[in-house]
């Protein structure tokens, strides 16, 4: 199948990547506007440390997408949210649809 089907990302984000810690605190890279599809629901999910924590939304993007672990997110109705764990979901040749799923605070 390869990558997520254009037809399913109805929103678009906007993702500043994350680029490390500096004297006065995060630093991020530009805004990409990335098309998506947003789930707005909360779940347990671990973090970057393995600590079990609630995110409050789940974005699925284009495999591409450059969104490290985090990164700030901004959703569609406007709430900034930050990237608590990131997965690659990758069939491997097999008819899935390849994508990035981001876990927001």
């Amino acid at each position: 199948m390869g990558a997520i089907p254009r037809f399913m990302l109805r929103h678009v984000v906007t993702v500043e990547p994350y680029l490390g810690r500096g004297a006065h605190g995060p630093i991020y890279g530009p805004p990409v506007a990335t098309p998506a599809f947003v789930d707005e629901s909360r779940r347990l999910v671990r973090d970057a440390t393995g600590e079990q924590v609630v995110s409050e939304a789940r974005v699925f993007a284009p495999r591409e997408t450059v969104c490290p672990t985090g990164s700030r997110v901004t959703l569609p109705s406007g709430r900034t949210a930050y990237a608590l764990a990131v997965s690659v979901r990758d069939g491997g040749g097999l008819p899935t649809p390849d994508h990035l799923e981001i876990a927001l605070t």
